[in-house]
């Protein structure tokens, strides 16, 4: 890894042949609890006067920091301080080394408390910030090596290695980038919160014309080496920087207040260059000594790394090992552990290359590899963004809409952001896209992102709102090339998997309604096989219409035959069918388009022009009105004649600000929507609309005239009727149905009975018609008989 590399490392590399190394004989501080003064024999003398240190970092009661010297939490102003030498001899190969222990410049055990239990809420993340560290640490060298080649040395491979050793619970994490000298492991490590990157990136900038160029580096925060405690009970950072003679170690245990660093003994960790973080793992962190679950955690988060990735599996058998016995050298054949490793960042980040570059072929094959995909995206965009924030992005439109889409959104994560090809999340709750537009896929890499500490949740910042205004702007352009292309069948299927989004985004997202609400269709009284769009509606409106008519129904053949369309067909007015739940609440959020009011035409407050003769009909039929709300009460707010209707008898028409009926459904439906006493007060405002020349109604006003028995069950039974036909639920089907069950007997029994008499009558004609059989008939004759004399 390298200095910063650890996110903390070192700044500026040294510059050729000034390796600043300490004496051997380095002298050693003891800091001990409230003012002290430590002084070093061997050298000019360190003093530092600390009181009153508090768990609240960087906030001292007794002597008052700088402003300058304490502005992050987690920097402390105090040099690095040296506590007691001690000669230490390895027990691996009995060579003595001097090593130096030293505290750290916080109040470390309560700091690295709050690291471990606060910034990260995945011990997994360890894993990725490492590999970022050393991706770093490679960053930093190939850049280094343009103007210094001979930092390459005999070893020009740049590459990071992952192994582990289940047995002794060890995770080794190498890199073969810049590596650190013993100075830079005990300022950068031992200042937490102090990141070499960042220190580089400065040095940068300030020396643009010696230097030249740029480099991609990864982290500016000096925090996220120290997501290693994470899971490990011990850390050991042994690194050798290419221009130093020897190699070094860092090494702390996780509730210790100090480190120790010393020369490296061990042959087993000794490198050319470069770093490697040991990790003696927690008890119950043993699953990261698992090869899969590295190559899983790396797939995750590291897979797009320009660098190569290796993990390493354990191949059993026998190695040579060259000993030393009494002046003797032998060869013996020892158990030693080696490893084979396996590449596992083979994908490339497609969004860095140039569009022009990348063939249609490549891009689906990327969408179905990253996304786990059968079918080819629907349609999809590749650019870039300059100005005032930068950022490349590759976003697809899937092929099928999911078929969770009944989730919430927050457990869609689709969308994925990198910082410069290291992944950083996929749930961002809205954040970086907008919920309604949680079906898309894709990725977003930016350079300049802030990130908190631990690089792991968005901060609400005016560059993530630039992004996402960006990303659904860029996403706005891809629907509408789709719209508009040729063949019009790939609108149509984008519309049958995606429509309800857009509907939900015209719901949310108010600022963008002018672009949604372009998107939109609907089946109209004018277009009931294919879907117009309000575009087009508008276009064919009358000379004579001020409004976007509509009407919620279950479909569009009981739209068509409503009640409340009778009057707008007649006068070729176009109607918009709301067939889906989610129609109605957009409308309703849209309000307008372009300068026309939506009105819907089975609400109190739609009106036509009045015909001839209409007050004169209210005033005609005022009296039965009253009559029949009296015989209905509560279950109305009145009755009125209607001038919406020519040959129902009656509609059942909602209150201004009351539910239409397809709203009623579908609050119904809801598990809180159907709130005690609201559907009840929402059907209070109803008002039953009576069309005066309808041959029933006058019926009905007759017999009332005449006090007709029977008329109360004509106004239940015409109440009922007119609930069914406008869309409405009866309050009571069973009563509703012995109703027109009555009426259906009355009528039979008056077909029976006519059907009687007339075969009655019918069997009288047919008897006197019937003619006596071809008989020949006498009179009968007197006969005289003679007198006998």
């Amino acid at each position: 890894m390298a200095n910063c590399y650890l996110r903390s490392l070192s700044g500026m590399p040294h510059p050729p042949n000034s390796i600043s190394e300490p004496p051997a004989s380095h002298s050693r501080v003891v800091i001990k609890p409230g003012p002290f003064k430590a002084v070093a024999s061997n050298q000019s003398s360190i003093s530092l006067s600390l009181t009153n240190v508090t768990s609240t970092f960087c906030n001292s009661s007794a002597n008052k920091i700088p402003k300058s010297s304490s502005s992050r939490t987690c920097a402390v102003a105090a040099e690095p301080v040296i506590s007691e030498s001690e000669d230490r001899t390895e027990s691996g190969n009995g060579v003595e080394s001097k090593e130096e222990k030293y505290a750290y410049q916080a109040e470390v055990s309560k700091l690295l408390d709050l690291i471990v239990h606060s910034l990260y809420s995945h011990t997994e993340i360890f894993l990725r910030e490492l590999v970022s560290n050393a991706s770093d640490a490679l960053d930093k060298l190939r850049f280094l090596s343009v103007t210094e080649p001979e930092l390459m040395g005999n070893d020009p491979e740049l590459a990071i290695k992952i192994r582990s050793d289940k047995d002794q619970g060890i995770l080794v994490i190498q890199d073969s980038g810049i590596g650190m000298t013993k100075d830079d492991l005990i300022s950068s490590l031992g200042t937490i919160a102090q990141s070499g990157t960042a220190n580089f990136v400065k040095a940068l900038k300030e020396n643009k014309d010696t230097l030249g160029g740029d480099s991609s580096l990864i982290g500016r925060f000096g925090v996220g080496f120290y997501s290693s405690f994470l899971v490990a009970k011990k850390v050991v950072v042994s690194s050798k920087h290419p221009k130093s003679d020897k190699q070094y170690v860092w090494e702390a245990d996780a509730d210790s207040s100090a480190f120790i660093v010393r020369e490296e003994t061990d042959p087993d960790y000794f490198l050319e260059r470069g770093t490697a973080v040991i990790l003696y793992l927690k008890e119950d962190a043993m699953d990261y000594a698992d090869p899969n679950k590295i190559q899983e955690l790396v797939k995750s988060y590291s897979q797009f790394l320009s660098f190569p990735i290796y993990v390493g599996r354990e191949k059993a058998g026998a190695t040579k090992v060259s000993t030393e016995d009494s002046g003797e050298s032998k060869i013996d054949l020892q158990d030693k552990k080696t490893y084979s490793y396996e590449l596992v960042n083979e994908i490339k980040p497609i969004w860095m290359r140039s569009p022009r570059e990348i063939t249609k072929e490549e891009y689906h094959s990327f969408y179905k590899t990253t996304y786990g995909e059968r079918l080819d995206p629907m349609a999809y965009t590749h650019f870039n963004t300059e100005g005032e924030v930068e950022f490349k992005s590759l976003l697809y439109i899937p092929g099928m809409a999911p078929f969770s889409s009944d989730k919430t959104t927050s457990e869609h994560k689709n969308i994925r952001l990198y910082v410069k090809r290291v992944f950083i999340s996929d749930n961002f709750h809205g954040d970086l896209f907008p919920h309604y537009l949680s079906f898309m896929k894709g990725v977003v890499d930016s350079n300049d992102l802030p990130l908190n500490v631990s690089r792991e949740l968005l901060q609400e910042s005016r560059i993530v709102n630039l992004m996402k205004k960006r990303l659904t702007k860029k996403t706005f352009d891809l629907f509408e090339s789709i719209m508009k292309s040729e063949n019009k069948e790939d609108y149509k299927k984008f519309w049958r998997n995606y429509g309800k989004y857009i509907k939900m985004g015209v719901t949310e997202d108010k600022g963008n309604h002018k672009r949604l609400s372009s998107f939109l269709r609907y089946y109209s009284s004018k277009h009931q096989e294919e879907m117009t769009s309000l575009k087009e509606y508008v276009d064919n409106m009358k000379e004579d219409q001020e409004f976007i008519y509509y009407f919620s129904s279950e479909s569009v053949k009981s739209a068509r035959n409503a009640p409340f369309m009778e009057k707008l067909v007649e006068r070729g007015y176009e109607v918009l069918f709301l067939t889906e739940p989610l129609d109605e609440v957009s409308i309703n959020a849209l309000k307008t388009y372009e300068g026309k009011e939506f009105v819907d035409v089975s609400k109190e407050d739609f009106e036509l022009d009045d015909e001839e003769g209409q007050e004169q009909l209210e005033e005609e039929f005022g009296p039965l009105c009253d009559w029949m709300k009296e015989k209905l009460g509560e279950r109305i707010a009145r009755v009125e004649v209607s001038r919406r209707l020519t040959t129902s008898p009656c509609a059942l028409i909602s209150g201004k600000h009351g539910w239409s009926p397809n709203m009623e459904r579908i609050m119904r439906a809801q598990n809180l929507g159907d709130t005690p006493g609201l559907r009840e007060y929402m059907a209070s405002t109803r008002i039953l609309e009576i069309n005066p020349k309808s041959s029933i109604i006058q019926y009905l006003d007759d017999a009332r005239m005449a006090g007709k028995s029977g008329t109360s069950d004509l106004v239940e039974l015409l109440y009922e009727t007119a609930l069914m036909s406008s869309g409405f639920i009866p309050e009571d089907p069973a009563g509703f149905g012995a109703r027109i069950y009555d009426m259906i007997a009355t009528s039979v029994d008056a077909d029976s009975k006519s059907y009687e008499g007339y075969q009655d009558e019918e069997a009288a004609q047919n008897y006197e018609d019937i003619q006596p059989p071809n008989v020949e008939y006498y009179e009968p004759q007197t006969v005289v008989e003679p007198e006998i004399v």
